[in-house]
């Protein structure tokens, strides 16, 4: 992997701003706790849905955390007050007190070991403390195996040791099994298919270009990852076909539930 470059482009993320943001509404609604408590938002990015996170729990305080110093130099813009973001990898940053909600959007699919994870993340909460968390389910689709196939081609096999990124994500009913286990309760698991309308099928690559192939770019010198991108269009649209416009159907699990009093 070539150095430890930021690979992340907040304007390239939200090329599809409104499609992205819809799951964390969705998400949002699912958590209610008294106004004044301590929020946390892992894998925060830009901060923007950080700062909706914030008013519409009427927080007292309200971190956001992100490895990210592209996407935190854009959160840095945020000035809201009881708003505050951190450098942090969601799989060792740990809260300062407990916190009534630790919400996470999008991000802790990046994660491998679910069931550890989530028992770390459940301890983070106070009493009748919310964990709310949504993670994308769409890896077996065309944009996500074709991919992982284009990576297993030469030059591109060679240059990453042969990786391929594989889904570390579980299935609804697991997510459900395992909050209930940690003893969290007033449990809310569901999959939901996101149906979002692209101009065509090539702006899927574009929609990827801007979380997945994130994961491929810094495993390849930068001229071979655009060789990669090229390559990777073609057999998308070999796929999917040329389609004017074009139905991206992406799955993603939303959860929430409740710690003991």
């Amino acid at each position: 992997m070539r150095g430890a470059a930021d690979v992340w482009s907040p304007e390239q993320y939200e090329r599809f701003r409104a499609e992205r943001e819809q799951p964390f509404w969705d998400l949002l609604r699912l958590v209610s706790v008294p106004p004044g408590g301590a929020v946390v938002d892992l894998g925060c990015g830009t901060g923007v849905l950080t700062r909706a996170l914030h008013l519409q729990v009427q927080a007292g305080e309200t971190v956001g955390v992100d490895s990210s110093d592209a996407m935190l130099a854009r959160a840095a813009e945020i000035d809201e007050p009881g708003v505050r973001f951190v450098k942090g990898d969601i799989g060792t940053w740990s809260p300062e007190r407990p916190c009534d909600v630790v919400f996470s959007n999008a991000a802790l699919q990046w994660l491998d070991d679910h069931a550890a994870l989530l028992k770390r993340l459940s301890g983070f909460l106070a009493p009748k403390g919310v964990l709310a968390v949504q993670v994308p389910s769409n890896y077996d689709h065309a944009s996500h195996t074709v991919a992982a196939e284009v990576a297993l081609e030469e030059p591109f096999a060679s240059a990453t040791g042969g990786y391929t990124r594989e889904s570390t994500v579980l299935r609804p009913e697991a997510y459900a099994e395992l909050l209930y286990a940690l003893g969290l309760r007033e449990l809310d698991v569901r999959l939901q298919v996101y149906s979002h309308e692209l101009p065509s099928t090539a702006d899927v690559v574009e929609w990827v270009r801007g979380t997945l192939l994130t994961d491929y770019q810094p495993r390849m010198p930068e001229a071979m990852f655009d060789e990669y991108v090229v390559r990777y269009r073609e057999r998308l649209l070999d796929t999917l076909g040329n389609q004017q416009p074009y139905l991206f159907a992406f799955k993603r699990i939303l959860m929430r539930g409740r710690a003991a009093a």
